[in-house]
């Protein structure tokens, strides 16, 4: 599992690497119960004694760069799924090798020289017909001897429905399968895959079309070559911000030019020029079409790996997006959720990004804190989320009581309040003065004494106008949030 040879990773301790999911785990971990693809926060209860480590597939990727180059030296179309898991078309490799075992031995002998030295980064390697064959394959082969897959739908019929975790997006479907008896790929295969269709959906049609070794049933169609879409850029980029702008504006750019003839690519090609020496060009595999969130996201996984790298001396001077294997199945819509608004919105939030620059569209993730602008933490959109500083279970003792304003500027803004007695009277709003009607608090907020910071009070005021959140330090009153 790639996500365990990070280099901060801690050495002879239970590991565990997730996002909202299980990505990688040491092998103590797994046999406590914790399965990839698992819930982050029912793996963190099955292992109170891992060590929990949150996952940057933009980082994965930057240090997967070298074996990714490492194969391509000998098998050219190198085609990445995700960090630690790649797809090579091998017809015409075999041919030059002269059998599948000695292809495999070689890329596993050229491999065990990067991967030997980290923790967890032995490779796997399998060969099967079709890349959801193949990516099992690896699975269950050992280290140093690849599994080499004569009779895939034999090799499919006996694995358990687990593993079509990854492609069901979870346990869900795959409970319901098991509650009707169906336990191996070999079970689902009998069935008839049109009442699974009609049951199911997509999902179940494409349940069935993996557990019987058809699993990349897309329509080949002919790209026109104006749907191509790229970029010259006089001054090179090389600043990490420039390249993710550009990436997101080509992905939307080429999204919209394939839907507007009714396709979406499971495959794209991305390509860089490079102001010195030769550019770079890398292929990336998803199992479902790209959407605007998902397609951008893979393309600044890769152009942050070739810049962090150095893979592209002097910086960009040119980027390109090619679409390859395109469909027109799309995604069966969920009953309960409505993914057409969800894919015009992403569009609609990249439009806004194109013409704002990269810090003009941000969204918010909640954490901990006592004051409402501490309690979310801010990402820019379609990046990866900013790590969570203070953790939103904590209780928070004397946390900005209910209920929870709907403005919060940046930062306190001085304001004038009026006090007689020690109670508020009338505050400054503007040109004028408005009574206070009715008022609560005082609540202390206790400062950093050790850095000097000091105490305050907060108090919620009502107004005729509107309510607010006030800030009271000393004899210097600050608004800190407006409620609706």
């Amino acid at each position: 599992m790639w996500s365990l040879t990070r280099p901060d990773a801690p050495l002879d301790e239970p590991l565990l690497v997730a996002d909202d999911r299980v990505t990688g785990a040491t092998d103590d971990v797994l046999d406590a119960g914790v399965a990839l693809g698992m819930p982050r926060r029912e793996a963190e209860v099955l292992v109170p004694f891992a060590t929990v480590l949150p996952r940057d597939v933009g980082d994965e990727t930057r240090r997967f760069e070298p074996i990714i180059e490492a194969v391509e030296d000998l098998v050219p179309r190198v085609e990445v799924v995700s960090p630690g898991l790649l797809l090579v078309p091998i017809a015409g490799a075999v041919k030059f090798y002269g059998s599948e075992e000695s292809l495999a031995e070689r890329v596993a002998k050229e491999l065990d020289v990067l991967t030997g030295s980290r923790r967890g980064g032995h490779a796997l390697i399998g060969v099967a017909d079709g890349p959801f064959a193949a990516r099992w394959a690896a699975a269950t082969a050992n280290v140093g001897a690849p599994m080499i897959v004569d009779d895939t739908i034999g090799f499919l019929s006996r694995l358990d429905l687990g593993v079509l975790r990854e492609a069901m997006g979870g346990e869900e479907m795959i409970g319901t399968f098991r509650w009707l008896g169906i336990m191996t790929l070999g079970d689902l295969a009998r069935l008839p895959r049109d009442t699974l269709a009609s049951r199911f959906g997509n999902p179940g049609a494409l349940a069935h079309r993996l557990a019987s070794g058809d699993d990349r049933l897309v329509d080949p169609r002919g790209i026109p070559p104006e749907l191509k879409v790229g970029m010259e850029f006089e001054e090179p980029l090389e600043s990490l911000d420039a390249v993710g702008f550009a990436g997101r504006v080509l992905s939307e750019r080429l999204l919209k030019g394939l839907r507007e003839t009714g396709v979406a690519p499971h495959t794209v090609t991305i390509k860089a020029g490079a102001l010195h020496g030769p550019g770079r060009e890398r292929v990336w595999r998803s199992s479902d079409p790209f959407t605007e969130k998902a397609l951008a996201d893979r393309v600044w996984w890769q152009l942050r790996a070739w810049v962090e790298t150095a893979g592209v001396p002097g910086g960009i001077t040119s980027l390109a997006i090619e679409p390859s294997d395109l469909s027109g199945e799309g995604r069966q819509l969920g009953l309960l959720t409505d993914e057409s608004s969800m894919i015009e919105a992403e569009r609609a939030l990249a439009r806004a990004q194109a013409l704002l620059g990269p810090d003009g569209v941000v969204q918010g993730r909640r954490q901990g804190g006592r004051m409402p602008s501490e309690r979310v933490a801010w990402s820019r959109w379609g990046e990866p989320e900013t790590k969570v500083e203070r953790d939103p279970r904590a209780p928070w003792p004397g946390a900005t009581p209910s209920p929870s304003p709907a403005l919060v500027p940046p930062r306190l803004r001085p304001i004038e309040v009026e006090w007689d007695g020690g109670l508020p009277v009338r505050m400054r709003l503007g040109a004028r003065w408005e009574p206070v009607l009715t008022w609560s608090g005082p609540w202390r907020l206790s400062g950093r004494w050790w850095d000097g910071e000091e105490t305050a009070d907060r108090y919620q005021l009502v107004t005729s106008v509107g309510a607010f959140l006030i800030v009271v330090s000393g004899d210097r009153s600050f608004l800190a949030a407006v409620y609706d």
